[in-house]
């Protein structure tokens, strides 16, 4: 995710990185060229009299335009789908980080492992983080797993449901042991599951894209708009038709990858949500209010 100053204007306008742009120049290049090579042809067959120049303008742009018209209203409904599914991530992982802290928070302060607790609660933040990129290893969180764990998650067709599954069994431990009551271990368990929700809706983003018919055709149609827009621009244009042909396909082509770059919010393209900065978050919170819990529950002791 890119960190910008909203407020500075120029910056942000003349950016490359990030943006549309290079995601699309290649294809508006190509349409430009294309645009310029036809103005050309157009040209040279008025030059040798191949065909009369009323031929081509008098080609109506109603067409055009009602295509253009269709294929804007698509495009706005693809870039808020994608959007829908990149601001419901956000929201999925801010509840992860809400739940971690309420979490370790309660669990640490009424026991005497909360720092095992924070461990658990950190690697399953990371095992998420990789699973919704591919990853079925817990090699990252390997500082915070216990071996077990780690070998147990690695063995399931879902990594961080066994590490929830061992939050668990840490909380059933403690109950054996007297430390927690019946009330705190709904205390406990509300904001694990919440956490495990979470973990559902981000796991309905990564494997539910958008229909294939719906994207496929919004490609077909730019296609179609831009193979056929310089028979009415260039009669009309002339040698101004290729840059208005590149105006036109960058409008076009870089608001459909803007939104292919935000249909995966999970992913590590520049515009992804920051998942790194999350995880550490979540290590930094659990571990602290683990280690105040310790420090408090010494000085009880002593």
């Amino acid at each position: 995710m890119i960190e910008y100053d909203r407020f500075s204007w120029w910056r942000t306008t003349f950016s490359w990185k990030g943006t549309a742009l290079p995601l699309s120049f290649n294809r508006v290049f190509i349409a430009t060229m294309y645009c310029a090579a036809f103005e050309a042809i157009y040209q040279f067959g008025l030059y040798e009299r191949w065909f009369v120049a009323s031929g081509l303008e008098g080609l109506d742009p109603f067409a055009h335009t009602v295509l253009g018209s269709i294929i804007g209203f698509l495009l706005v409904f693809r870039i808020n789908a994608s959007s829908g599914r990149y601001w419901e991530g956000r929201s999925a992982w801010g509840q992860i980080i809400n739940s971690s802290r309420n979490l370790v928070r309660v669990g640490a302060e009424y026991t005497n492992e909360g720092i095992e607790l924070a461990g658990l609660t950190t690697g399953y933040a990371i095992c998420l983080r990789r699973w919704l990129r591919g990853n079925r290893d817990t090699l990252e969180a390997e500082l915070y797993l216990p071996p077990e764990v780690r070998e147990q998650a690695e063995s399931f067709g879902n990594p961080p449901t066994a590490i929830a599954a061992a939050i668990t069994a840490w909380i059933s431990k403690q109950r054996r042991f007297g430390t927690l009551d019946s009330q705190l271990i709904r205390m406990l368990e509300v904001p694990l599951a919440s956490m495990v929700d979470a973990q559902g809706a981000c796991e309905k983003i990564q494997k539910t894209p958008l229909p294939y018919v719906y994207v496929a055709m919004i490609k077909q149609l730019i296609l179609v708009y831009l193979a056929t827009l310089p028979l009415v621009l260039c009669p009309r244009l002339g040698w101004w038709s290729p840059l208005l042909m590149g105006v036109l396909s960058l409008a076009m082509l870089g608001l459909e990858e803007a939104s292919v770059e935000i249909e995966d919010p999970f992913g590590t393209h520049a515009n992804c949500l920051d998942l790194e900065a999350y995880t550490l978050t979540i290590a930094r919170d659990t571990g602290q209010l683990a280690d105040l819990a310790s420090r408090r529950h010494q000085q009880h002791t002593v």
